[in-house]
């Protein structure tokens, strides 16, 4: 199945490397003497790459309601293109901001912040367009839902009738100038659980996404008015406290199960405000200073959810600065590393590029390196596997240059998305009939597909001669990713000897043993 394009001299050099090529399968490579074979933290081999794009309020996509289909699918293309250029593998893409759809949903009206009237038809399917387009770049799509959230207003005459929190006004509290789904109703529960499972059903998305909002956050002098809630379904759960834990976990945990058995791919994360508890407050919490706390303030035990494994990743939002006295981003990040070790869950860092050239909070907002200083901290911590920026607008505004900054200090090769293995472990099988060719645009390698859960490829380039028998446990040789069975290496030199490889992905990041092929002059 291993097609070499040389002979003689050329396919013994390329034998020697071949050790180096196979160790691109998801085993672990062996040890290697040569100091050059060290893996580079600055290019990981895999690494979770990604921004949120946010639709409510239209701070991101669309930019403003009343677009048409053809101005937004421009602007989605838009971002999408922008994660490419960034060397991304995925976007978190806000599809349900306020108990509306940005699909044609069984349950909900369609999203006003598409048409501008909630109910409107935006005259496409833009969660069928933005999954199409991802996958296309071979980009994840993590359709983002907010569980609760009924309306960034109060007046529940301004929801369409037909709108379940129209037909259950007893479901609905009025709290923060906003309209919330109360958590402590099992039937409004299964309610957002069958809004959710109505997108997992139907569309092909790589995750299901929850932001930071459970119970709201807190609004001093007002009261989240639950207590006739509690009274009737408390079951005994002895405070008003613990029982609005129970009632997220089991939205949590519910999710989760729903999820796995309609597509046991697809992964299930949550991004939390950061702060579990303060020390102060529980000996076991942060060394913070918190005015919020997600287990007290929000009944949200995110490290429970952690610790039990009901979710596949979780990026806390630690939107502060390394050295920022009452929440420090140097504190917070090894205390969630602690968390996550000894389980499955993946930890992404959640960064908040909106702060850079605008925050006062600290002064290192000033400072371009900020958050390329938060990915050098990051890198020394093996637990952390990625990280996500708020938001889109913000990361393309590139303010004191922070975002070419971060590019070009640590997104200067692609990476893979990081694997799985409790989801899935078995890797694809390889591709054949790989082999290159060269053109006037360079060098055009082409293969088959082997197997049918194959969904995207690897294409590794060292140069022939050079003497690199290193295994690929980095992505310095990674050229591209893609779901083509195709590739052209633009970048290739006229003369020049490579040996290529590629290797075949499932949706998992599942790895097969690579096959390689040599480009002649």
């Amino acid at each position: 199945m291993r097609v070499w394009r040389a002979m003689g001299v050329l396919g013994a050099t390329a034998g020697l490397l071949l050790g180096g090529l196979a160790s691109t399968a998801s085993a672990a490579p062996a040890p290697s003497d040569d100091a050059r074979c060290a893996p580079n933290a600055k290019t990981p081999l895999r690494q979770f790459r990604a921004t949120w794009i946010s639709s409510v309020v239209n701070i991101d996509w669309p930019s403003k309601t009343g677009l048409s289909a053809a101005q937004q699918q421009a602007e989605l293309s838009g971002w999408l293109d922008d994660a490419v250029r960034q060397k991304h593998n995925a976007v978190v893409l806000q599809v349900r901001p306020t108990a509306d759809a940005f699909w044609p949903s069984k349950v909900e009206p369609w999203s006003r912040y598409l048409s501008g009237t909630q109910g409107g038809d935006p005259g496409y399917d833009p969660l069928k367009f933005a999954v199409a387009e991802a996958h296309k770049r071979n980009l994840e799509l993590h359709a983002w839902f907010n569980p609760y959230r009924l309306s960034m207003g109060t007046d529940i005459n301004a929801l369409l009738p037909t709108h379940p929190a129209r037909q259950h006004p007893d479901w609905v509290v009025t709290y923060g100038g906003k309209l919330y789904y109360n958590p402590g109703i099992p039937a409004a529960r299964q309610l957002v659980e069958d809004a959710i499972m109505d997108a997992v059903s139907n569309y092909d998305i790589d995750g299901v996404h929850f932001d930071d909002y459970f119970y709201p956050y807190p609004v001093a002098g007002q009261v989240f008015d639950d207590a006739a809630t509690y009274a009737q379904y408390g079951g005994g759960i002895p405070t008003l406290a613990e029982w609005r834990r129970n009632n997220i976990n089991l939205l949590i945990q519910e999710v989760q199960g729903r999820i796995k058995a309609e597509k046991p791919w697809v992964k299930f994360g949550i991004s939390p405000f950061a702060v579990w508890r303060n020390k102060a407050t529980d000996p076991e919490g942060t060394d913070t200073t918190a005015g919020v706390q997600t287990y007290d303030d929000l009944a949200a035990d995110t490290r429970r959810w952690v610790r039990e494994e009901w979710i596949d990743y979780i990026v806390p939002q630690v939107y502060w600065a390394g050295g920022f006295a009452p929440a420090d981003y140097n504190k917070i990040v090894p205390w969630w590393a602690e968390q996550v070790r000894g389980t499955h869950v993946h930890l992404y860092i959640g960064e908040a590029t909106y702060k850079v050239g605008t925050s006062a909070q600290s002064p290192d907002w000033a400072d371009p390196a900020e958050l390329s200083d938060h990915l050098a901290f990051d890198s020394t911590i093996p637990e952390v596997k990625g990280n996500i920026f708020f938001s889109a607008k913000d990361v393309r505004a590139d303010r004191l240059g922070a975002t070419t900054l971060l590019n070009n200090t640590w997104y200067t090769r692609p990476a893979l998305i990081p694997a799985m293995p409790a989801l899935d472990s078995r890797a694809p099988l390889p591709p054949h009939a790989v082999h290159a060719t060269r053109t006037t645009g360079g060098v055009q390698l082409k293969w088959r597909s082997t197997s049918p859960d194959s969904t995207s490829y690897a294409v590794y380039r060292r140069e022939l001669l050079a003497g690199d028998h290193c295994p690929d446990n980095d992505a310095r040789n990674l050229v591209a990713t893609t779901r083509s069975q195709s590739y052209l290496d633009t970048t290739a030199t006229p003369g020049k000897l490579y040996l290529y490889s590629v290797t075949a992905l499932d949706r998992l990041s599942n790895q097969s043993v690579a096959i390689p092929t040599i480009s002649l002059r």
